[in-house]
């Protein structure tokens, strides 16, 4: 792993917009406007990096899946603040007929410095984003910047395909929406479900697409309506499940919840069973599953324990995107309660490349690894001023 610093193409503005990146650029507190879209520096890997990569990608992926199974087994899911009895039995429900229902994609986020193994950092899998970037106008910067060089990077194929396999699972006779809230203003929800909209097509479904504040509620018929008053039987939303049974419409959401039992009127996908996932309270239960395992940090629940005074900790809410509330601790320093539920996992500081500090987001598509995707961040917390920067496989 090695990065490489590249004098940006002539107009890649233009360029990666064309693509489908319409926020190449981050404003910053300062009022200044910076490359989010970063092409003047590259990360090269070997091919047996990226083939290592890929396999610790996929244990991960059979842990998680595992993790949850315990969880419902073992009746767990207060550990994940999943209190309200109508919504863990949704989840429980969900789970048991996951076999059933449509489940698309997700990002774990990853500590790796070409060195030793990567380490687990958390799992995004109910509404990951920085997928555009990663599965198109990446792959066309290689194509122009390192012609017949390689990339892990089967993101757009295998989404089609995951479409096209699961097309089954869908409810027959109306178009599958597709969602973003309007409060959005990036841009960056809205191309995300326009990219997955668009792959849904390439496998031959029928869409449409609107915002989630758009969703309308039919008391007669006792159903979710779109803008034109047409039942939603099947949506792909980039809302999180926390939001979603939460929400004012959250006892409608479940009254008429499709968990693959065909008795429910609207079919969500992500499911319901990724707020499983999609908890930080996933990482302290896989390190009590699997303790020592080389990709896992040592994480817990109940507190920092003895990592306080050891090698130091992260304070993560057990919810939550771009790093907000993430807190680092580091060796020796007092232990600062939360008055929020969190977990508590061992400091890993990312390690810098040229003054950068870089995540590694890779991508599973149907329990399949399939991409990806390089974060910097001038910060130890990768947070929502991080650049994205290409890769290659040399």
């Amino acid at each position: 792993m090695e990065r490489r610093t590249l004098t940006p193409r002539p107009g890649w503005q233009q360029t990666v917009e064309a693509q489908g990146l319409v926020y190449p650029l981050t404003r910053h507190p300062d009022g200044s406007l910076r490359p989010y879209w970063d092409e003047s520096a590259c990360y090269v890997f070997s091919l047996e990096e990226v083939e290592a990569l890929e396999e610790t990608v996929g244990e991960l992926h059979r842990m998680c899946l595992a993790a949850a199974g315990h969880i419902v087994a073992e009746d767990r899911l207060a550990d994940l603040g999943i209190t309200d009895p109508r919504v863990a039995a949704a989840v429980t429900e969900s789970w048991h007929r996951r076999a059933e229902l449509p489940s698309v994609y997700g990002r774990f986020d990853l500590r790796y410095d070409g060195t030793g193994p990567a380490k687990l950092l958390e799992y995004n899998a109910d509404t990951p984003t920085s997928l555009v970037e990663a599965a198109s106008p990446q792959w066309f910067w290689m194509e122009d910047r390192f012609p017949g060089a390689d990339q892990w990077n089967s993101l757009h194929e295998r989404l089609v395909e995951a479409w096209r396999a699961q097309s089954a699972l869908l409810p027959p006779g109306s178009p599958l929406h597709f969602a973003h809230s309007a409060a959005d203003e990036l841009g960056e929800d809205l191309m995300t479900v326009a990219y997955l909209k668009e792959t849904a097509e390439q496998a031959g479904l029928t869409t449409d697409w609107l915002a989630m504040e758009e969703i309308g509620w039919d008391s007669l018929s006792g159903r979710f309506v779109d803008n034109q008053l047409r039942f939603i039987r099947g949506i792909f939303k980039l809302y999180p499940w926390e939001w979603l049974t939460t929400d004012a419409f959250g006892g409608h959401v479940l009254d008429t919840l499709d968990n693959g039992g065909g008795t429910g009127s609207t079919l969500w996908i992500e499911p319901a069973w990724k707020m499983l996932l999609s908890n930080k309270a996933l990482l302290p239960i896989l390190w009590e599953l699997y303790p020592d395992h080389p990709n896992l940090l040592p994480a817990y629940l109940d507190g920092p324990r003895d990592l306080a005074g050891t090698t130091g900790y992260v304070a993560k809410p057990l919810l939550g995107r771009e790093g907000e509330g993430v807190t680092l601790h580091p060796p020796g320093a007092p232990a600062v309660p939360r008055d929020e539920p969190c977990c508590y996992q061992q400091l890993a500081p990312l390690p810098a490349f040229d003054g950068n500090h870089v995540v590694l987001g890779a991508w599973v598509v149907q329990d399949e690894p399939a991409g990806l995707g390089i974060r910097e961040s001038t910060g130890l917390v990768t947070d929502e001023y991080a650049r994205f920067l290409p890769h290659v496989i040399l």
